[in-house]
């Protein structure tokens, strides 16, 4: 893990080309690191959700290029290692669980659905929710839960029409998107310990997980243009 911070904070501090590519070395090593660690997550969570066993860990995590073509800062890369592990790999539905190493204590731990866009995934949710309010209510005052997370999301100011603002939920229909995020510090994440506090982490998140997924059982992914 420290291989992993130490190459971070160098392409912080050199977010350009030149520096990358001399540094090609350093980054295989890390990624390697970084890979092993997904792998053995991948094992662990796996004991309780069996989905995801299947995953190779290259094709779970996202690379280090940004696309610049619409902000602001041109930096070309993005100094994190990140992942995304679900029944289907990486893509944000269904939903699972997502790791971020990045330096200066910005690492978490992540799970739910974190795209706002999909208005077909948005409404499932919210009906799912209405039709479920006390399952909802159990799962995410759960203690296993709470030592953890809470739950976040970009959300409307008011409950939309044709939902209930009267409903038990009515604060989580204003959302658009639901999603947790458990802060790692580099101390933790260099401590023995990480891998089966991550492991707890994500366990906990499972009911979370499986609501959301059962919620959009039937989303298809938007085709590519």
């Amino acid at each position: 893990m420290q291989t992993i911070l130490s190459y971070l904070s160098e392409l912080k501090q050199n977010n350009n080309r030149p520096w990358y590519h001399a540094h090609k070395e350093e980054y295989k090593t890390a990624n390697a690191a970084f890979l092993q660690i997904i792998q053995t997550l991948i094992f662990e969570i796996g004991q309780t959700d069996d989905s995801i066993l299947h995953n190779d860990p290259k094709e779970v995590t996202f690379k280090l290029m940004r696309d610049t073509r619409f902000s602001h800062d041109k930096s070309p890369y993005r100094p994190a290692f990140r992942a995304h592990i679900s029944s289907k790999g990486k893509l944000p539905i269904p939903v699972g669980y997502y790791l971020m190493i990045m330096p200066d204590n910005r690492s978490f731990l992540g799970g739910g659905l974190f795209a706002d866009m999909f208005k077909d995934a948005t409404t499932m949710i919210r009906d799912y929710i209405t039709q479920n309010g006390e399952e909802w209510g159990a799962l995410i005052s759960d203690t296993a839960f709470t030592k953890h997370f809470v739950v976040k999301g970009a959300a409307l100011k008011n409950v939309p029409r044709g939902y209930d603002p009267l409903h038990p939920q009515a604060e989580f229909l204003k959302n658009k998107s639901w999603y947790l995020e458990c802060p790692v510090s580099d101390k933790q994440l260099t401590a023995d310990d990480f891998i089966p506090m991550a492991t707890e982490a994500f366990i906990a998140m499972q009911p979370f997980n499986a609501f959301l997924n059962r919620a959009l059982a039937d989303f298809q992914m938007p085709a590519r243009p």
